[in-house]
């Protein structure tokens, strides 16, 4: 394809990267057969699966470099451009080796102007790596993201596709990385908005490990 695009937008895949890994690791297991049989059979068609056959592809390998979308491919009978188009669509696949827990930052609109960027870059001189890179241990990678639909609890992050933390600051951010150094994920918070106070009594969640109270959100000091 390089051959023929003069002067690429963004820089072109390789067509046929070394594999990450090898013909013996590239296998599901009769588990984990049956389990994407089962995603197939509550559509019309296999190609209706791809979405949570990646998603356990990537929880099996950690991510999705091409030899894993091909396993997927094959698994499920469509081609692999179909797996690689909602592969590379989604941000939340990974198609590179990611650290041990991903930082997606928010620095869409509301994030933007209450701190998305204060946190992001806190972040990055705080890891010693930029939005997109991964800390020379492994542990961290920090991504810059759209929004996340939490605009009410800014600025926010989410963690390796899982858990939200709102309304951050330097001390709550120090507070998070050193309990996932520790290997401890956050739990679920839920966020208590006035109507749930005034008209509700409170949390309406019953799942939540934790609740917050809805809180006039700060001003940023950095919008880029």
């Amino acid at each position: 394809m390089a051959d023929f695009i003069k002067n690429p937008v963004v820089a072109l895949p390789d067509r046929d990267p070394a594999p990450h890994f090898s013909e013996e690791e590239l296998i599901f297991t009769a588990e984990e057969k049956v389990r994407i049989a089962r995603w197939v059979a509550q559509y019309p068609t296999p190609d209706g699966a791809v979405m949570w056959t990646l998603w356990l592809a990537q929880e099996k390998f950690g991510f999705l470099p091409p030899e894993v979308l091909r396993l997927v491919a094959a698994e499920l009978g469509i081609p692999y451009a179909q797996v690689y188009g909602v592969a590379t669509f989604y941000t939340q696949y990974f198609k590179e080796k990611k650290g041990r827990y991903v930082l997606d930052v928010c620095t869409c609109f509301s994030c933007q102007f209450t701190g998305g960027y204060d946190v992001l870059h806190y972040l990055e001189k705080k890891l010693g790596v930029h939005a997109g890179e991964t800390t020379p241990d492994g542990c961290f990678t920090i991504q810059e993201v759209e929004c996340l639909g939490a605009c009410g609890s800014a600025p926010m992050l989410q963690v390796s596709n899982g858990p939200y933390v709102y309304c951050l600051t330097p001390a709550k951010i120090d507070a998070l990385l050193d309990a996932l150094k520790a290997g401890r994920m956050p739990g679920f918070t839920s966020v208590t908005l006035p109507q749930d106070e005034d008209e509700m009594g409170g949390n309406r969640r019953t799942d939540a490990d934790a609740s917050i109270s809805y809180s006039t959100m700060p001003i940023a000091e950095q919008t880029r």
